[in-house]
């Protein structure tokens, strides 16, 4: 018998895997944060016996070394990979006994594409493959995006991933367990998707680069490709040099005086709290990033690297989540934090700043009808879209402004002169943009509605 343990990094868009049998178990792709998995471990009462790499990750700190120095198990990596610390270099082909009381193994299969060096991990019981752990080869519905190696790799890596798809198809079972890494809403993933669960032989009649041929599917691929977070410009370096062990101890409490220092010394504030708590009272000039949103991505992608941040939380349990998330994307210390109500993060006499909250029906009233362009936003009003360019190229409001939310903090001078109604797709990151405004000094209001009301709402949404 053995089992398979799905340890979701949910902030991320990630899985990592515990699998194993009676005694011992693999870990494949472990976040940063490695108390977790020891804790499945020991909920399993396995020895960990193997940690394993699919590729140099690009979207998220390792915990690889760590758990291999904790548990003294061999961690192994692809040869192919650049690295400068000790582990044991895989190659395809090798395999490796995960559990011998439970006929349990691990092969290496080569599938290139994510990266040049990617390996997916089959797992077989008593020789027979039962599941494949394919990292960001083989996803759901798709594939892990070619283009964050090397540009002038790019296409090179797409054609390699439809052959190594097209491998891992033609070489397994239709009933093999397909299990990636990426690919739940990671921009590791080249496309959308769908469920959480699939086989190789469901990923025959739907994934895109078993159903098209390599031409048609590379060039749908690399027409496809989004934006690329900011951040993972230092995960790869991180990854290949060997991540440090993870502090994840309170950091120290700041008073009001210091947090005014702070935000005076141009440092970053960041209020963990809902969007709609924060729009009704914050302190001036922090910025709101909702610590049950996708913080680590959007905070780890706007703020300038290794600026010094501070937390403010409304628990302790609140601040401790979201250390725990950040450490996950490189951002490993706050430089102090705070917790509690956002009227003890001011200065005696100093009021909380505030904004307006709307709907897209909202806007749709404030905006002026035209027999020729329909409706649009009136004189002395803005409206800022902060979603990516492949949502906008799906419509946008007639006569809106366009700055995606990651670009926006550097670009504020670009947005015209009077009210700014900022909306995303859904709320979460037009309140991000909108706590930059406020603290920039723009009369804001944050749309927080979901983009499918705006032309139910009246508005003119318009497509490229």
């Amino acid at each position: 018998m053995f089992f398979v343990d799905t340890i979701e990094v949910a902030g991320l868009g990630n899985r990592s895997y515990l699998a194993g049998g009676v005694r011992e178990a693999v870990v494949i792709d472990p976040p940063r944060d490695v108390d977790r998995v020891i804790a499945a471990a020991a909920r399993r009462g396995v020895r960990i016996s193997h940690v394993v790499e699919t590729h140099v990750h690009n979207d998220y700190v390792t915990g690889g070394p760590e758990l291999a120095r904790l548990t003294g198990a061999a961690y192994l990596v692809p040869a192919g990979a650049r690295v400068s610390f000790e582990r044991t270099p895989v190659r395809d082909g090798d395999s490796m006994v995960v559990d011998a009381d439970a006929g349990l193994a691990l092969r290496a299969l080569a599938t290139p594409g994510h990266t040049p060096h990617h390996t997916s991990y089959v797992l077989e019981e008593g020789g027979a493959a039962v599941a494949v752990f394919t990292g960001g080869s083989l996803l759901i519905g798709t594939v892990g995006r070619p283009d964050l190696v090397e540009p002038r790799l790019t296409e090179d890596l797409a054609r390699a991933q439809h052959a190594s798809a097209h491998r891992l198809a033609d070489e397994l079972p239709d009933e093999t367990a397909v299990l990636p890494t990426h690919g739940f809403g990671s921009f590791c993933s080249a496309g959308r998707v769908e469920g959480g669960a699939t086989t190789i032989g469901k990923e025959k009649s739907a994934n895109e680069a078993l159903t098209r041929d390599v031409d048609t599917f590379v060039a749908d691929l690399l027409a496809g490709l989004d934006e690329v977070p900011a951040y993972y410009a230092h995960m790869g370096p991180a990854n290949s040099a060997g991540p440090a062990p993870v502090d994840l101890t309170p950091p120290a409490v700041a008073d009001a005086d210091e947090i005014a220092a702070r935000l005076a010394a141009g440092e970053w504030v960041v209020d963990l709290r809902n969007r709609v708590a924060f729009a009704e009272g914050h302190v001036a000039g922090s910025f709101n990033f909702e610590a049950e949103g996708q913080l680590a991505t959007y905070l780890a992608w706007l703020i300038p690297w290794g600026r010094p941040v501070t937390l403010l939380a409304e628990s302790t349990g609140q601040l401790a989540a979201a250390q725990r998330e950040l450490v996950r994307v490189g951002v490993d210390r706050p430089a102090a934090a705070a917790t509690g109500e956002p009227s003890t993060w001011v200065r005696e006499g100093e009021p909380l700043a505030a904004f307006r909250r709307a709907t897209f029906a909202d806007l749709a009233d404030v905006t002026v009808v035209t027999a020729v362009t329909g409706r649009h936003p009136r004189d002395g009003l803005v409206v800022l879209d902060v979603r990516r360019s492949s949502e906008r190229a799906g419509g946008f409001i007639e006569g809106s402004v366009h700055i995606p939310v990651h670009a926006l903090h550097g670009r504020l001078g670009e947005i015209p002169k009077g009210e700014v109604w900022v909306h995303c797709a859904g709320g979460m990151r037009a309140a991000i943009a909108a706590s930059l405004l406020d603290a920039a000094g723009r009369q804001v209001v944050a749309v927080d509605d979901a983009f499918t009301a705006a032309e139910k709402s009246g508005l003119t949404v318009r497509t490229p």
